[in-house]
């Protein structure tokens, strides 16, 4: 894509990203777990922002994509760090944060640093704390002793690796178990028939929210993913409806 632009951090690392300059508050997408911002839910976001003149920034987190360093050292908090220093950078006003799985964990932890800059939040199978439910105990033994899990991939030929320094700031992370001190609207978007995330997590996490204006939607065929063509429908509805809801209030 010739519109990919880099960022620099303190530290040198250049972070990939792309903007797309319109009308706020501006939507941050942010992918998965060893996902970049090439995905077809990121490109059609990104697409609906420039066809209907909306601010949109999408990034590969480092060790991800086009950014530079090596995928095992990435954490949450690397990862968290890097996305505001990208709205800070490139964003004026507030934004809506769009989540995708472990996606949907950074956009509660960048949400908690934003404060007022915050507008709203969409959540696609969104799975925070999954280091905490998405391991067995003997895999979290493993972790903690400082071995690499690798884990079969659907959705390639080489396995997933978590690494034993994501998986300890993952656990210094975890946010189900108290209130979680964000009042902006939320979306929350899960299949139920996500081999990956159940959907109960999303539920968890609606009842977690202080806010009030949170809005939980099941898709009763829908896979982990949720990148079928009705999907990113649903998801580009959801997008313009919150968009509306906060132009009337």
């Amino acid at each position: 894509m010739s519109d990919v632009q880099f960022h620099s951090m303190a530290d040198g690392r250049r972070i990939a990203f792309r903007l797309s300059e319109g009308e706020g508050p501006a939507l941050v997408f942010l992918p998965g777990y060893m996902s970049d911002m090439d995905g077809s839910k990121a490109t059609a976001l990104f697409d609906w922002a420039r066809g209907h003149g909306r601010a949109c920034l999408l990034l590969d987190y480092s060790g991800c994509g086009r950014s530079d360093g090596d995928f095992a050292d990435g954490t949450l908090s690397t990862w968290r760090d890097e996305v505001l220093a990208l709205i800070d950078a490139n964003i004026a006003g507030q934004v809506v944060l769009v989540g995708s799985s472990m996606g949907g964990w950074l956009m509660l932890l960048a949400a908690l640093k934003l404060g007022e800059r915050l507008a709203g939040m969409i959540g696609i199978a969104a799975a925070p704390d999954f280091t905490d439910w998405g391991y067995s105990a003997e895999q979290k033994e493993q972790l903690a002793s400082g071995a690499v899990v690798r884990e079969e991939n659907p959705y390639g030929p080489e396995p997933t690796p978590t690494y034993p320094r994501f998986f300890a700031d993952g656990q210094a992370l975890r946010l189900l178990d108290e209130t979680i001190e964000i009042a902006a609207p939320t979306r929350l978007l899960h299949g139920q028939r996500d081999a990956d995330v159940p959907w109960q997590i999303s539920q968890r996490l609606a009842e977690a929210l202080r806010s009030d204006a949170v809005q939980l939607t099941l898709i009763k065929d829908g896979d982990h993913r949720l990148s079928r063509p009705q999907d990113i429908a649903l998801l580009l509805r959801t997008v313009e409806g919150l968009l509306q809801q906060l132009e009337t209030t």
